[in-house]
């Protein structure tokens, strides 16, 4: 093994154990600046998008209650070159109360010591089917419910997003003045 091939191994491994542990920065910082993100769910995510995406998902009740209580990860199978990688993972979760394990084969390629583009692939219907009930069971393989859930889940980083750059209020705002004019 090359001392590139090593270092992505243990780069793969680094961003697994940060996904298990709940630690979205160290995914981000697993990430190049021009990573590309693609996975049933959510479609094509690029930039500060993928790395938004993690945090997200790993952000606690306010973003997914069901999810982030239940959550545990586990990875396996990590392999890696000088230029590409690859590992198994599986989430357990449970999703609108239902138990979800989601199978996932993801694939890397890098650049700068970094993950340039991460492509995660699972059945979208087995995951829709437990995730979604009846629903997904009967609808999980058309196209329709696969762009209804990447809407809902790109909706959802939108507002994230939105909330996380939001500027602070300022505490410089107008003093409050009484009916007679007189600064309160």
């Amino acid at each position: 093994m090359t001392e590139a091939s090593a270092s992505n191994k243990a780069l793969i491994n680094k961003f697994y154990t940060a996904f298990a542990g709940g630690d979205a920065k160290t995914m981000q910082s697993c990430y190049h600046e021009s990573i590309v993100f693609e996975d049933p769910a959510f479609g094509v995510l690029t930039g500060s998008k993928a790395g938004d995406m993690w945090e997200m998902l790993l952000s606690g009740p306010r973003e997914n209650p069901d999810v982030t209580k239940t959550l545990t990860i586990e990875h396996s199978n990590v392999e890696a070159t000088a230029t590409s990688g690859s590992a198994n993972w599986v989430a357990h979760y449970k999703f609108s109360g239902n138990p979800v394990e989601n199978k996932v084969k993801a694939t890397f390629e890098f650049q700068d010591g970094l993950i340039i583009k991460h492509t995660d692939v699972f059945d979208f219907w087995v995951w829709s089917s437990q995730a979604l009930g009846l629903t997904g069971y009967f609808l999980g393989w058309t196209s329709f419910l696969n762009n209804q859930v990447k809407g809902q889940t790109n909706g959802k980083l939108a507002k994230f997003v939105a909330r996380k750059y939001a500027p602070a209020e300022s505490s410089l705002a107008e003093p409050a003045t009484a009916k007679d004019g007189a600064t309160k």
